[in-house]
């Protein structure tokens, strides 16, 4: 999506697996890959070996959050996290309403789904359903950061 034809920047703000604070426009002034995934998700499994590889390839340029909604429990979300070596925070919203800032890119039926935010902390891109494979998300992601 071009810059100019961009919405207002997300504002979310949330608590993690581990009951830290995690504010979006915290991350502001670079990429932010967001990434909605529930343990119990298969595609959500197939997927995370690849949104690590991005994560690691990116490097620093680029921030990723996760948004794990729907499990009942943080401590399903924290076996994931460890059993997939999931490297970045992901926000805890057992509700789904972590989701509504995304209203119109995403639905609570997104799941696993990935969003890319410019440096401004807007939608600039959206992969509904698994990533295909890793150089799709990180195209997706040069691409903002060569705007």
């Amino acid at each position: 999506m071009k810059a100019v034809d961009r919405g207002a920047p997300v504002e979310l703000t949330g608590t993690d697996l581990d009951g830290e604070e995690v504010d979006l426009a915290e991350l502001r002034g670079r990429p932010v890959v967001v990434n909605v995934w529930a343990s119990w998700c298969p595609p959500c499994i197939v997927e995370q070996p690849d949104l690590n590889a991005a994560a690691a390839e990116l490097g620093d340029e680029v921030a990723f959050v996760g948004l794990n909604i729907r499990d009942a429990s943080t401590d399903d979300a924290k076996a994931y996290v460890r059993d997939l070596d999931v490297p970045y925070a992901s926000i805890y919203s057992a509700d789904g309403a972590a989701l509504l800032p995304f209203a119109g890119t995403l639905t609570p039926r997104s799941i696993p789904s990935t969003v890319v935010l410019d440096g401004e902390g807007r939608i600039a891109a959206s992969v509904n359903g698994r990533i295909p494979t890793t150089q799709t998300l990180v195209s997706l992601v040069e691409a903002v950061l060569d705007e």
